[in-house]
């Protein structure tokens, strides 16, 4: 019998910049999106009972750019998602994989120890999976 290997969430995640205060414009935050290289920013909690939000690019071009808003008068806390989904850090990700599949998402937030860690597509959670399972040896081989 062979050992599964699996790949946890942790693994495959993009660690997070640090988060964006709400009330910053979404200019400020395309250059912050633009500084990291990555489509999707969180928003920071105003207190301890508060949720994170996220904002992406599709939030910036759907809900600004194509209502002809400013990008310098219109806030990230107008256009963001919240509260977001989280799944933890030590997730196999092919449970991750069918939960944001199941809820029809293409990101999350990643916690670790009740800390944000970073985020995680579903794009490169399936990518990892699929090297995995290449890695698997043919039905019927014995090792």
């Amino acid at each position: 019998m062979t050992k599964k290997t699996y790949f946890t969430v942790r693994r495959v995640m993009t660690p997070m910049p640090k988060p964006i205060d709400g009330l910053a414009t979404v200019r400020e935050a395309i250059a912050k999106m633009r500084e990291a290289n990555i489509g999707s920013l969180v928003i920071e909690k105003r207190h301890e009972g508060d949720e994170y939000g996220m904002v992406v690019v599709s939030d910036i071009a759907n809900e600004v750019i194509a209502k002809g808003r400013s990008l310098d008068r219109t806030n990230v806390y107008e256009i963001m998602s919240k509260p977001v989904f989280t799944l933890d850090a030590g997730m196999d990700i092919k449970y991750a994989i069918r939960l944001l599949a199941r809820f029809g998402l293409s990101r999350c937030l990643v916690i670790d120890n009740h800390e944000l860690a970073g985020f995680v597509t579903l794009r490169d959670m399936v990518f990892r999976y699929i090297e995995t399972d290449d890695q698997k040896p043919p039905a019927g081989d014995a090792n």
